[in-house]
């Protein structure tokens, strides 16, 4: 699966289970700016040193600059502050998570008056800074039982709609194998229109496995073969057909430098698909809550009619509803996968994860991945001056083909402070208490 940086329209990195899609909270474009909630009136809030907490955030928009990529946690924020009543405080709080995620010289806040009495809207007026690359971190963390995962990024935009990016991986907690390497991108995100974005990404990954892979492959010759480098060309096309609506679409061509046995050669294998993935999303909002919800589907087809060396199709299905209502929010992720045919284990669904049944090791659920996935999880948020509390529950089901889908269980607790996440999870199981702790940035 390819190390991809993602632009306003894309999935997250490395999607075993695409978070939520292109930037998940966008719901209108408004003069080229983007907007949450309800749409702008054009009428300014006159100098109002007196704004209290008898107003009510109608909508927040961006303006000055466009194709910024948000974070989830600052779609949160945005999310947070619609339908909430006027806070100067967390005005300032939100300006500065800006300023420090999106790097831009400077974030203005201005009040509109909304579309009701007692309603305002919030303009955040933005200004990049003055340098040529905007340097990223979008993963920096530690999970207990696989160690250390981080993705940095460092990307240019040339002539207004022509992006340029390179980033560095090594991530131990999203494949069957721990991956590190280098990706190379470009995409123009104006072709002919601003509904049509265009890419090309190369990736040169290198891979380790784990001691318990390696002895599972030793007792099943069956199963597929390990390899040493993975290259990757990958075009694609990203459509908006309607507002809550994206289909991407695309090619991956990869060569596997195989890792033979001591003593023997294994020439290269190549493994080339066509993928396409279809997303929806749409936010509904009441007076006193807003509910999200979202849906992707993709496909990867790989035929021996492609000069691929391997045969298989690989099928991904997720849905994700979010309700907040004032400080609390409620979210339920579901994950399902079918995968047939004879694939490469970068292709195969793996459980017990920093996403996926935390607090399980995924080496100990199965070491060689699995062709058949479901997954559920539940979150409660709740959001306090400082911090933000959660609990979650897990359950989800790996396996291969027919038989016994072993369905397991966790539970976990954390706090989230902007977006550094510190958590534990823990596996239900009989016998001893293994938790799992997972802490740093992963968005």
């Amino acid at each position: 699966m390819a190390f991809a940086v993602l632009s306003t329209l894309d999935m997250k990195l490395f999607g075993v289970r695409a978070s939520l899609g292109w930037t998940a909270l966008l719901t209108c474009f408004s003069g080229g700016n983007l907007a949450f909630g309800q749409g702008f009136q054009a009428r300014e809030v006159a100098a109002e040193a007196n704004a209290n907490t008898r107003y009510v955030v109608e909508a927040v928009q961006i303006s000055g600059e466009s194709g910024l990529k948000l974070s989830r946690t600052l779609q949160a924020a945005f999310e947070q502050l619609v339908g909430s009543h006027f806070d100067p405080a967390q005005l300032s709080e939100v300006s500065r998570q800006m300023r420090r995620e999106l790097h831009l010289k400077s974030v203005t806040p201005h009040l509109i008056r909304g579309s009701q009495p007692d309603m305002v809207c919030i303009d955040f007026e933005v200004q990049r800074r003055a340098v040529v690359f905007d340097v990223t971190l979008p993963k920096f963390l530690y999970h207990s039982k696989q160690g250390w995962s981080a993705e940095g990024t460092a990307s240019t935009t040339v002539a207004r709609y022509n992006r340029l990016t390179f980033g560095l991986v090594s991530d131990g907690g999203t494949l069957t194998e721990r991956y590190a390497g280098s990706a190379v991108s470009y995409e123009n995100t104006h072709v002919g229109t601003d509904r049509v974005h265009l890419a090309f990404e190369f990736d040169q990954l290198h891979q380790q496995w784990n001691r318990a892979t390696l002895m599972a492959l030793n007792r099943d010759p069956n199963d597929p073969q390990t390899y040493r480098d993975r290259r990757n060309f990958q075009p694609s096309i990203t459509i908006l057909l309607a507002r809550p609506l994206i289909l991407q679409a695309g090619g991956s061509f990869q060569q596997l430098q195989m890792q033979p046995a001591p003593g023997s050669t294994e020439p290269d294998r190549s493994a080339n698909a066509l993928f396409a993935t279809l997303r929806y999303h749409r936010i509904f909002e009441g007076s006193n809550q807003t509910q999200q919800v979202a849906v992707d589907y993709n496909i990867r087809s790989a035929k021996r009619a492609f000069s691929s060396d391997y045969a298989y199709t690989r099928h991904l299905w997720g849905a994700n509803y979010t309700l907040t209502r004032g400080n609390q929010t409620f979210q339920d992720d579901f994950t399902a996968g079918f995968l047939t045919g004879q694939s490469p284990f970068f292709e195969r669904f793996v459980v017990g994860t920093n996403s996926l049944l935390r607090g399980w090791n995924r080496f100990e659920i199965d070491p060689l991945g699995g062709t058949r996935l479901v997954h559920n999880s539940v979150t409660y948020r709740y959001r306090l001056p400082v911090l933000t509390g959660q609990v979650f529950y897990d359950a989800g089901a790996l396996w291969h083909g027919k038989g016994d889908s072993g369905i397991r269980h966790s539970l976990g607790v954390g706090v989230s402070r902007s977006i550094f996440t510190l958590a534990v999870a823990f596996p239900v199981r009989e016998g001893r208490i293994d938790p799992v702790f997972m802490v740093g940035m992963n968005y």
